[in-house]
């Protein structure tokens, strides 16, 4: 029989392995809404839904093997990146989908969360204050207005799939959704900075790499106090914290 490997866990969903299927149990099926239907309308590789039963969605694996991991090394040869940029332009220039994802908050309502956020994360003694400030000043590039684009939300280099020099897969859509095309390519290459020129020749067009770097300040600033608040480690090498530290 095959072994159970849990991929992740916390209190608001839960992902299992079991074999070739992935079994994702979420109490908000508005999410799994969400990623069903981005997966049929995406114009890139991804999983096969096997079967819905709220609240688990069933899905097959897709072949390859990840681009890499926050805090993990990089794997792949710069055509693989290259590779996954071009697939993002693809994604990015596909119809709007319905509805807005996590990469399409408003500029105004963006500002708020992060300001408060960073208020948080000094008075809670979590960060220095100098090294939020910092991180709040770069991340300001990235809240000005922006074409909306069909964006994946998350997209993590840990969830995109290659063999070769191709991508086999795109996972995780449950934030898909209008937004920032420069948020995705911001967290697909967060934490592997060294990689984003690479990505950016598969992607193609003039990109404002300032904002690029201002998304990874974003993004850090409002993940650290939500991963430490549920059992993961923002301050591990290569990580969040570490982000932060490499924009002063």
């Amino acid at each position: 029989m095959d072994e159970v490997h849990v991929v992740v866990a916390h209190s608001e969903r839960a992902t299992l392995r079991v074999g070739d299927v992935f079994l994702k149990v979420d109490a908000d099926q508005a999410r799994i809404d969400v990623e069903v239907r981005a997966m049929s309308l995406a114009p890139v590789p991804t999983p096969e839904v096997l079967w819905r039963k709220p609240p688990v969605l069933a899905i097959a694996a897709v072949p390859g093997t990840t681009l890499g991991r926050l805090g993990g090394p990089s794997t792949g040869s710069p055509a693989a990146w290259a590779a996954a940029g071009d697939a993002i332009r693809k994604l990015h220039d596909a119809p709007l989908p319905p509805g807005v994802g996590r990469a399409g908050r408003g500029v105004g309502g963006l500002a708020a969360e992060l300001d408060a956020e960073c208020a948080l994360l000094v008075a809670n003694g979590l960060l220095p204050a100098e090294l939020v400030t910092r991180n709040r000043q770069v991340a300001e590039a990235a809240l000005r207005p922006w074409t909306p684009v069909f964006t994946h939300g998350d997209l993590q280099s840990a969830h995109v799939f290659v063999e070769g020099e191709e991508v086999t897969g795109i996972i995780d859509w449950s934030e898909a959704g209008r937004g920032d095309a420069l948020y995705d390519l911001a967290t697909f290459t967060l934490g592997h900075e060294e990689h984003l020129d690479d990505v950016l020749v598969g992607y193609g067009g003039a990109v404002y790499r300032e904002v690029i770097r201002a998304w990874w300040s974003v993004r850090s600033l409002l993940a650290v106090r939500w991963l430490i608040e549920h059992g993961f480690d923002p301050f591990l090498p290569g990580c969040e914290v570490d982000v932060l530290r490499s924009r002063m």
